[in-house]
């Protein structure tokens, strides 16, 4: 002991004269180190000696107190975000061990609590026993109907417990659900049944019309499966509601799976122009939704209100999965709807709701009710809260903690804000960056293409500079893996190389964000040929194709174009006029009937021509500058005016209501 007492006095005179030869300037980043000593002190434990020798030689390495303040600042945050990662990391290696899937984790909860809610919907109470019955009538069935693993039966439907049943029963026969947005139409859903090869369609009775309409333009003929009653008598699918009451409810007899198998399929928008069926395994499930659980600290005594459809990663991943990974009572809405919101949260004792970025903005809009200030709502995570309204929301809803975050459904480098700061949605340790490999790096503003340095690497954007996001691909390891999508040229053309090092591949998310000193990012744009509109992705080249169809024409461009308050970019269309021909009300019908709401143009601007490059592609950039302002733009302009449910010319005053808010969409 002695020994030790000596040992370590004379490396504090070595320091000590070390120290009296340091400059005024020196003394002072020392000093910030110090600090750094004293927090390490308190949260890993080291000894006094240790701390020292620990502290002065990162003040040695580092050369700067600059960095010391970064780490003391962010210290506490950056051991969470490492702790959550070491579980995460150990929890996937644990059940890749097992040979685990998401039906057997979700069969730990049933065994744990077979009789408490696991989903509520419309007043009825969905038992963990219960799902996990339905489910194996779905596996059994469709395994007697001579479906196998390997296998793709698309789902076509909006949001109830059924849903999510029928991709839970058949990934326990090892067929892939390929969950289709429900607001697709014609061609995007006609692509997205042909990308996916599905050899059935299940699809929810209220929407046999459109699953009617997308038949002749099948490369295929699929089963047809329905859920509830039809709304056409035009085509005879078989009734799933009688064929499952007669289908066995014992757990079906297959080969087990693996937890990097795939477990289903969610459609993405892309530059490619029609949706893309991204891949997600098992592995992938249960590592995004008890990423969201560890952050939030969410328990299974708390109750998730989810009113987001089930096709999405947010809704049917990062809320499903509380109820199948963490145990959580899941209260399930068909639609969203902002009057009745709160009157939900509190007739069902909600603790935790998620939400995009429009649903914040839409309960603002809200006249006052009682229930909103009732509620026991604590958190609410998802995407898309707009910094200017963030403040607000808390104050006047009383929720504590807004849990943003930042993913793609098919990425490596999912980030998340769980310290409720204001606009960022997520952060990387500026500490240790090794440790979580994600980066910025700048693009071309114009061709979107990554720029380079002289070797060739990528260029990172600096603190306070924009620039994509990207993450390291390391094969082997589930947490860096990048699973892709169905069709692999799609899927390379998210894959850069050169990033962290020469020879290395990074993830390309195709949305540009800036991070600031302490490492919080906040989201910018979309880069490429989308945008994000109302929460959801609008590729432009899909928006082009269709008024190409409807109008004959060849030239037709559509961006996103910023609109005061509101979150992402409104849709406009320029669109060559020659002849002064175009019947917008004609227009206006044809886009109701081929696109979603959300992918419809707001804005027309009506030209004689578009300039194209030299390889005769369509330049945006000038006109998403010039955008909808009559004062500057000297073709027809028009607006898509709800309330008359017509475009209608922008006038000046019209421009200044826009620019107003009064004016809205």
């Amino acid at each position: 002991m002695q020994a030790s007492r000596s040992a370590e006095f004379s490396f504090a005179r070595k320091l000590s004269s070390v120290v009296r030869g340091l400059t005024g300037s020196m003394l002072r980043k020392l000093a910030a180190f110090l600090a750094l000593g004293v927090t390490l002190s308190c949260y890993v434990g080291f000894s006094c000696c240790m701390t020292t020798v620990i502290v002065f030689s990162v003040y040695l390495l580092t050369g700067g107190h600059r960095f010391a303040l970064v780490v003391c600042k962010t210290i506490r945050r950056d051991l969470k975000g490492l702790f959550v990662l070491m579980k995460l990391t150990l929890g996937v290696r644990y059940y890749l061990r097992k040979n685990a899937t998401v039906p057997a984790l979700f069969q730990n909860n049933v065994k744990k609590h077979p009789n408490k809610a696991c989903f509520i919907y419309e007043d009825k109470t969905w038992t963990f026993e219960d799902v996990e019955k339905y489910s194996n009538s779905v596996a059994n069935f469709f395994h007697e109907a001579g479906y196998r693993k390997g296998d793709v039966v698309s789902i076509f439907m909006e949001s109830r417990p059924e849903y999510v049943c029928f991709w839970l029963g058949l990934s326990k026969i090892g067929v892939v659900g390929a969950l289709i947005n429900f607001n697709q139409r014609d061609k995007a859903f006609a692509h997205s049944l042909n990308v996916s090869q599905s050899k059935g369609l299940i699809f929810g009775g209220e929407l046999s019309q459109a699953v009617k309409d997308v038949l002749p333009l099948l490369e295929n003929n699929l089963s047809l499966y329905s859920s509830g009653s039809l709304a056409t008598n035009d085509i005879t699918p078989i009734n799933l509601d009688q064929m499952l009451q007669k289908s066995p409810t014992y757990p079906p007899h297959y080969t087990q799976g693996s937890f990097r198998d795939k477990l289903f399929y969610v459609y993405t928008s892309g530059t490619t122009g029609l949706p893309k069926a991204a891949i997600v395994t098992h592995t992938r499930f249960y590592y995004m939704s008890t990423a969201i659980r560890h952050f939030f600290s969410i328990s299974s005594s708390d109750v998730l209100y989810d009113t987001l459809p089930l096709y999405h990663t947010a809704g049917g991943i990062l809320g499903i999965g509380q109820a199948f990974i963490g145990g959580v009572t899941v209260v399930i809405r068909r639609k969203f709807s902002a009057s009745q919101f709160w009157s939900d949260c509190t007739k069902y004792n909600c603790t935790i709701a998620q939400y995009i970025g429009e649903i914040c903005r839409y309960l603002l809009l809200q006249p006052f009710r009682p229930e909103e200030t009732q509620h026991r709502v604590r958190l609410m995570y998802g995407n898309g809260l707009r910094p200017q309204i963030w403040d607000d929301f808390q104050k006047r809803f009383g929720v504590k903690v807004m849990g943003e975050f930042y993913g793609a459904t098919e990425g490596n480098c999912n980030i998340v804000n769980f310290e409720n700061k204001v606009g960022a949605v997520g952060f990387t340790t500026r500490i240790a960056p090794f440790l979580y490999p994600v980066t910025l790096i700048r693009v071309d503003e114009d061709s979107g293409e990554p720029l380079r340095d002289r070797h060739g690497m990528c260029v990172h954007a600096q603190p306070g500079e924009t620039g994509e996001l990207v993450g390291k691909i390391v094969k082997g390891n589930p947490l860096r893996e990048f699973d892709g999508y169905v069709n692999k040229k799609a899927s390379e053309k998210k894959i850069v190389e050169n990033v962290f090092r020469k020879g290395d591949t990074a993830f390309l998310t195709g949305d540009v964000l800036m991070m600031d000193d302490l490492g919080y990012m906040y989201f910018r744009d979309r880069t490429g040929d989308t945008f994000r509109w109302k929460g959801e992705n609008v590729s432009t080249s899909e928006v082009e194709g269709t008024i190409s169809n409807v109008l004959k024409l060849q030239d037709a461009v559509a961006y996103g174009v910023e609109v005061p308050g509101y979150e992402g970019r409104a849709g406009m269309a320029a669109i060559v006029d020659e002849t002064n021909s175009i019947d917008l009300a004609d227009l206006n019908q044809a886009l109701q009937r081929s696109l979603p709401p959300y992918a419809r143009p707001v804005f027309i601007r009506l030209t004689k021509e578009v300039d194209t490059t030299g390889t005769f592609k369509l330049k945006k950039t000038d006109l998403r500058k010039e955008g909808y302002d009559p004062n500057g733009v000297k073709d027809r302009l028009y607006y898509m005016n709800a309330k008359a449910g017509m475009f209608q010319p922008i006038t000046q005053q019209v421009y200044k209501d826009i620019c107003d808010t009064k004016i809205r969409f």
